[in-house]
């Protein structure tokens, strides 16, 4: 039980109605969840308002309401308190309510649009290898040390994510890494958190059918270290040139990380092959595990939050060597003489990022074949240009459903054909059914081909009209390459 004074501690109020020595239990922003002592926060979401559902709260005993709008109609010996932003308020509650874990941790959160997972999960990894107990909070997998908590979002609510910080605390943890989402920034998921450090991985056309414009969604990356505080760090990718844009106004160490640019740490790419990756970091030569430039970013911006967080640079570079990397982010998969790739790239920044990095493997005349969809209910805009992108840089395309949630998946594939150009159009065809067009791809491949299997990497499930259907395409390809192999 904590007094309700305390756990509004550094929230903005602009009125109070009430005893503020109430004693609460719990917090919650969800009414189905009170019970007799909680603190209702009421937040005004995407698609509902937490405001309408006030009276609900107090019915099943709520002690006190922390909103944007008092009530008209009050309620004896409830307490109520107006806030600027109910969903700030949230985050910075639910610090105060666990005790405010993350000043406690080193915590690091990488935002961007593509190469978040990959970079939080390679700290994780990294910090594992060198002794730490360690946490982790990314779209595959929240951990505590080797414990695997379920993700259900890229970024938890305020109320779960402190609560895991806390777990991770009692649980011995001496840092975590997480991404974050723009979602959750705008949002205020993060609200109350201090960081250790934020990174800057690129930015590129994605989530737009949320932001609006791509200069909101900039904007909203550039909040998380617009709030970074003074004794953090901020590590940005000089080679994106929205990098820089992103330590406008920051009060942290400001540092960056190039391939092609002057930076504080900086990358040369010596070989890539389809087994591996050689870098020269800062003038050492280090062979890597994981394949493609797109990966010498991320394993740059890990190396440098390592030594940022106060790390010895050759040990950081000699467990670097031995990690993998993320489920479902490059995955490659070798069968009866064909290697299938199966990559989360949902993005056309991401999709041409994994089709250059094939293109750059290939060792002859070895036909790269694409199965690509696009999700339901997401930024249409993006949809012609991933077709384009995959036609571009394929010897063959097929065009299938992804997770089309609410959508026909037939009107996504025809959304997409339309970016394909008319020359194309002879190496193109279309399979709704997933499954239908991996096991095509395995037909058409011959011995030395690559498959790309893209769009949904580490997801176990196909999302259609609210119901998630097990599905996972790593299993699927391996299943059709070894059913194909005995026919």
């Amino acid at each position: 039980m904590k007094l309700l004074k305390d756990i509004l501690y550094r929230v903005s109020l602009t009125a109070t109605i009430g005893d503020m020595e109430v004693e609460v239990k719990e917090l919650v922003f969800d009414s189905r969840k009170v019970s007799k002592g909680t603190a209702f926060v009421a937040v005004k979401g995407t698609q509902t308002d937490g405001h309408a559902f006030i009276d609900a709260a107090l019915d099943l005993g709520a002690a006190c309401v922390i909103c944007e709008e008092i009530p008209e109609a009050l309620r004896e010996g409830v307490t109520y308190v107006k806030v600027i932003d109910s969903s700030r308020a949230l985050g910075i509650m639910a610090s105060n309510f666990y005790e405010n874990p993350s000043e406690k941790l080193k915590l690091v959160a990488v935002t961007g649009t593509n190469g978040k997972t990959s970079t939080v999960t390679l700290l994780y990894q990294l910090f594992r290898e060198m002794g730490y107990q360690v946490g982790l909070l990314s779209t595959v997998e929240n951990k505590i040390n080797d414990k695997v908590v379920p993700a259900t979002h890229t970024t938890p609510d305020a109320l779960s994510l402190q609560s895991l910080l806390s777990r991770m605390l009692e649980e011995g943890c001496t840092h975590c890494f997480m991404e974050a989402s723009s979602h959750a920034i705008v949002q205020e998921r993060i609200a109350g958190l201090h960081l250790a450090g934020a990174i800057f991985t690129n930015i590129s056309h994605d989530h737009l059918d949320y932001h609006g414009s791509f200069d909101a969604y900039i904007k909203a990356k550039k909040k998380l270290f617009d709030e970074l505080p003074k004794d953090a760090f901020a590590l940005v990718n000089a080679d994106d040139k929205r990098g820089m844009v992103m330590l406008q106004n920051c009060k942290g160490t400001q540092q960056t990380y190039a391939l092609k640019y002057p930076a504080d740490f900086k990358a040369r790419v010596l070989s890539n092959t389809i087994e591996g990756l050689e870098l020269d970091i800062n003038n050492r030569q280090i062979w890597f595990r994981m394949i493609g430039e797109f990966n010498a970013y991320n394993l740059l911006a890990v190396y440098g939050t390592a030594v940022l967080l106060g790390e010895d640079e050759e040990e950081v570079l000699m467990q670097l060597s031995k990690v993998r990397g993320a489920q479902g982010r490059f995955d490659r998969i070798s069968l009866h003489g064909i290697t299938a790739i199966v990559d989360y790239a949902h993005t056309p920044d991401a999709l041409e990022n994994v089709l250059r990095t094939i293109k750059g493997v290939r060792t002859g005349g070895e036909q790269v074949i694409t199965v690509i969809g696009c999700g339901g209910n997401r930024d249409k805009a993006k949809r012609p240009i991933m077709a384009k992108i995959a036609t571009q840089y394929s010897d063959k395309v097929i065009l299938t459903s992804d997770n089309p949630r609410d959508e026909e998946p037939m009107a996504i594939i025809k959304e997409m054909e339309a970016g394909v150009n008319p020359v194309d159009f002879k190496k193109t065809i279309i399979i709704e059914d997933r499954r239908e067009a991996i096991k095509t791809a395995g037909i058409m491949a011959q011995k030395g081909d690559i498959l790309l299997i893209a769009g949904k990497g580490h997801e176990t499930y196909q999302e259609i009209k609210g119901v998630k259907h097990p599905f996972d395409d790593r299993l699927v390809v391996k299943e059709m390459l070894n059913l194909l192999n005995k026919s």
